[in-house]
């Protein structure tokens, strides 16, 4: 077995958009982080403007750039707006980088130590699939608001007025879609050079619809706290979802991004009084989902009236909803994830799941 990496936790993920400061806006109103640091022209950063938004556990980072000839510009015409970086809070930098490296992984950007008043913040980058990255961050002798060329600014200064606080607490997983042949390519790297393992694996029997079908493996870090399950598209009559995405963002990237709650109720309705907007599985899901699942302590109508669903594996149960593609490309959404015990993803919810990803396909007829 290959070791591990010594990954603490995801520390961040950024994402590439075209306007940094509108995307701050609309993810502290639709989903309620706060806004806690940011750069620019005005803390002496040239070529691009980020905002650091925080809630939980959880850490997104939106950067844009300044002009056209920042080296990733070109990012936002071939993907719009997207995940760019996953990165991941190591023991040492160095130490990661280099055995990453020494395993196949390409690098992008070797070791660096970079200092400010605040005390040095350690990162280096390698690549993932697609023109996604992973950056190893140590933090450790670092006390300012991110990094540095980033300034702490005050979170009231982004409170709407009609916000609603949503109560999600960590990333759960984060869901990568490849080119079709490309799934176990992917997966062995990620066991042979991070020294993941390998969780989980549907196949097309599992993930399928009348028109068409996918298949997944989840890998996942030895400690259990970082689940990368990585989907490729499986032949089927019509263009699967996959198929969509891979279209539309130009390639191999971050599909969706699993949030956690405890409270997955009052976060949905939450969420959705902020004007987000999720995908509905038919009413007569709720008739016969109970006869499958068992008993749960949720009030089924009133996950039948928010349109969340409900799977049971062996440790237990959980809940999840799934939003609609938060940009105009079908290509990046979220889902909401509230685990009673249960490990799994939701096998059971695949097929009602992606027949409601059909009906959004057919109505921009990508299907």
């Amino acid at each position: 077995m290959v070791e591990e990496i010594s990954i603490r936790k995801i520390d961040h993920v950024k994402f590439f958009v075209g306007n940094a400061r509108q995307s701050a806006y609309f993810y502290r109103n639709a989903y309620g982080f706060d806004v806690v640091a940011y750069a620019g022209l005005e803390t002496k950063v040239k070529n691009e403007a980020g905002y650091v938004l925080k809630q939980g556990g959880i850490t997104f980072v939106l950067m844009s750039p300044l002009r056209a000839n920042h080296p990733d510009a070109s990012r936002l015409i071939l993907h719009g707006d997207g995940v760019s970086d996953i990165a991941l809070q190591v023991d040492d930098v160095r130490e990661s980088y280099n055995l990453a490296v020494s395993r196949g992984a390409v690098g992008v950007i070797g070791p660096r130590a970079v200092e400010d008043a605040h005390g040095v913040y350690h990162y280096a980058t390698i690549r993932a699939y697609g023109d996604t990255t992973h950056t190893f961050v140590n933090r450790d002798q670092y006390h300012g608001a991110f990094a540095p060329g980033f300034d702490a600014i005050d979170p009231s200064r982004y409170n709407p007025a009609t916000y609603h606080e949503t109560g999600l607490l960590a990333i759960d997983h984060i869901v990568g879609n490849v080119e079709e042949g490309k799934m176990n390519e992917w997966v062995e790297f990620y066991r042979k050079v991070l020294g993941f393992e390998q969780l989980v694996s549907f196949d097309d029997q599992d993930i399928s619809t009348e028109y068409s079908a996918l298949m997944s493996k989840v890998v996942q870090s030895g400690r259990g706290r970082i689940k990368f399950p990585i989907n490729e598209p499986a032949h089927g009559r019509r263009k699967s979802q996959i198929e969509e995405y891979i279209d539309f963002y130009g390639g191999a990237g971050v599909q969706h991004i699993a949030l956690a709650t405890n409270d997955i109720v009052h976060t949905v309705r939450a969420l959705k009084a902020n004007d987000v907007s999720f995908l509905r599985v038919p009413r007569t899901y709720y008739d016969t989902v109970l006869d499958r699942v068992g008993d749960i302590k949720e009030n089924i109508e009133e996950l039948a009236d928010l349109g969340i669903l409900v799977d049971r594996d062996d440790e237990g149960y959980m809940l999840q909803i799934f939003t609609k593609p938060v940009q105009d490309r079908p290509t990046l959404f979220f889902e909401i994830i509230q685990r009673e015990g249960s490990k799994s993803f939701g096998k059971g919810n695949f097929k009602a799941l992606f027949e409601a990803i059909e009906r959004e396909q057919e109505i921009r007829g990508t299907l």
